[in-house]
C-alpha cells in the first residue's frame, strides 16, 4: 500500500519567517528608542529592566490567557496571529500617542507585550502544524526571524539613520501589519492542525506528566534567565565598554548586529539538529553561552577587537538553543495539546527572563563588589541549571 504525502509549497516556510520577523519587531522598540523616551518622559535610571519587563509581563498574562484557554488548539492559529499583531501594532504605535510619562509608557508596553503572546508562541505553533517532520530545521528558521525582528528597531536606531523614535514605531507597527496579512493570505493553518474543539480545564496537567517535557523545558527556562537579560544589557554592556576603554564603539549598530548574529546560528543550528539532535545542539549552545557569561568580566579588559568578537560568540550562542528546546517541547507534548504545550512553557520562561532582568539591574546598579561589569555573571546560573536536565535526557535517549 502506498501512502502518499502532500507536499509542502515552497513559498509557506519563507512567509512564515517574514511574517514572524514582523510581528516580533514589535518587542524591542522601547529599548531601541530607550534614551529618545528617556529624554522626553523622564524615565529613572532603571529604565532598561522597566521598559523590557513591562514587554514580557505582558507577554506572561497573554500566554497564561491563551494557554488557559487553549486558544491557539481550539481556533485558527492563522486567525488568531493576524488579530494578536493588529491590536499589538497598534498598541506599539499609541506610545508616539499617548504615553506622557513612565506611567503610560509602561501600560502601552504591557499591552504590547500581551498580543505578542498571540503572535511568537502561535507562529512557532503554525510552523509545527506545517513542518512536523522537519521542526527543528524550522523553527531554527523561525528564531532566526524573531532574533532579526528583535534586533530590526537598533537598525534604524543607527546614528547612520537617525530616525525619529515616533518614526521607529510607526515603520514597525506597519511592518507587523504587513507580515500579518501575508500569514492570512498566503499561509493559512498547516495540515497537521487539530482542533482541541473544547476548554480542557486539565490540559495543563496532562502537559507536565511528560518526564522529557519537563526536561526540555528546564534547559529552555535556563537560557531564557539569560537570552533577554543580555539583549536588554547590551547597549549598556556596549556604553559601558565606551567609558571604560574610551572608546566610540557605534552602539545600535553593534547592538542589532551582535544581536542579528543570532539568526544565523538559530538556522545552522537547525541544519546541526538534523545531524545530532535538537538535545545535544541546545545543550552545546547553552553550554558555550553560559561559559561567556562567567567570563564577561574579563571582556572590558580586552582591547576593542577582542572584545567585539568576544560578545559575537556570546551573541551567536545565546539563541539557538531556543528553536531546539521548542522543538523538543512540541514533539514531547500531547499532539492536541501543542499550541498550549507551547505557550505555557514561553510563559513561565518570560516569567524567568523578567526576574533575571530585575536581578541583574538591581546588582549593575550596586555599589558592591559584584556591582558594574560583574554583574552579568549572574546570568550564568542559567546554563548550570538547565545543563543537567539536558544531560539527563540526552542519556535517557
Amino acid at each position: 500500500m502506498t501512502v502518499l504525502v502532500k507536499k509542502i509549497p515552497k513559498h509557506i516556510l519563507p512567509l512564515i519567517i517574514i511574517s514572524q520577523f514582523a510581528g516580533t519587531s514589535l518587542w524591542f522598540v522601547g529599548n531601541a528608542v530607550l534614551p529618545d523616551l528617556k529624554a522626553s518622559l523622564g524615565l529613572s535610571q532603571y529604565a532598561v529592566s522597566q521598559v523590557t519587563s513591562a514587554v514580557m509581563i505582558g507577554f506572561i498574562c497573554g500566554t497564561l490567557v491563551f494557554a488557559f484557554f487553549s486558544l491557539a488548539d481550539r481556533f485558527s492559529p492563522v486567525k488568531l496571529f493576524f488579530a494578536s499583531t493588529l491590536f499589538g501594532a497598534f498598541c506599539n504605535a499609541a506610545v508616539a500617542w499617548w504615553a506622557k510619562d513612565a506611567t503610560s509608557l509602561l501600560a502601552l508596553r504591557f499591552l504590547t507585550g500581551f498580543f505578542l503572546a498571540g503572535i511568537y508562541p502561535v507562529g512557532m505553533k503554525i510552523a509545527a502544524d506545517w513542518f512536523d517532520k522537519r521542526l527543528g530545521k524550522a523553527l531554527g528558521f523561525l528564531l532566526g526571524a524573531l532574533i532579526l525582528g528583535t534586533a530590526f528597531p537598533h537598525l534604524l536606531k543607527n546614528r547612520d539613520f537617525d530616525l525619529p523614535w515616533r518614526t521607529v514605531l510607526y515603520i514597525t507597527s506597519l511592518f507587523a501589519l504587513i507580515g500579518a496579512l501575508l500569514m492570512m493570505v498566503f499561509v493559512g493553518d498547516g495540515p497537521s492542525h487539530i482542533r482541541s474543539g473544547r476548554f480542557k480545564p486539565g490540559a495543563i496537567r496532562e502537559i507536565f506528566s511528560s518526564q522529557n517535557w519537563r526536561r526540555s523545558a528546564m534547559g529552555y527556562f535556563g537560557h531564557m534567565w539569560e537570552l533577554y537579560t543580555f539583549w536588554g544589557f547590551l547597549p549598556v554592556i556596549l556604553e559601558l565598554y565606551n567609558h571604560a576603554n574610551h572608546a566610540n564603539l557605534n552602539i545600535p549598530i553593534l547592538s542589532f548586529l551582535i544581536i542579528g548574529a543570532g539568526s544565523i546560528s538559530s538556522v545552522s543550528g537547525g541544519y546541526l539538529s538534523q545531524k545530532i539532535g535538537s538535545a545535544k545542539t541546545g545543550s552545546l549552545a547553552l553550554l558555550i553561552s553560559g561559559i561567556c557569561c562567567l567570563a564577561s568580566p574579563l571582556f572590558f579588559q580586552l582591547p576593542v577587537n577582542g572584545f567585539i568578537i568576544l560578545l559575537f560568540i556570546w551573541g551567536l550562542t545565546v539563541s539557538p538553543d531556543s528553536p531546539q528546546f521548542s522543538t523538543l517541547v512540541a514533539q514531547y507534548a500531547p499532539g492536541h495539546l501543542r499550541g498550549t504545550a507551547l505557550t505555557i512553557y514561553n510563559a513561565i520562561g518570560f516569567s524567568i527572563s523578567v526576574l533575571s532582568l530585575y536581578l541583574v539591574d538591581r546588582i549593575f546598579h550596586s555599589t558592591g563588589i559584584w556591582g558594574g561589569k560583574n554583574s552579568f555573571v549572574v546570568l550564568g546560573l542559567g546554563a548550570l541549571t538547565g545543563l543537567p536536565f539536558m544531560y539527563r535526557l540526552i542519556r535517557r535517549k
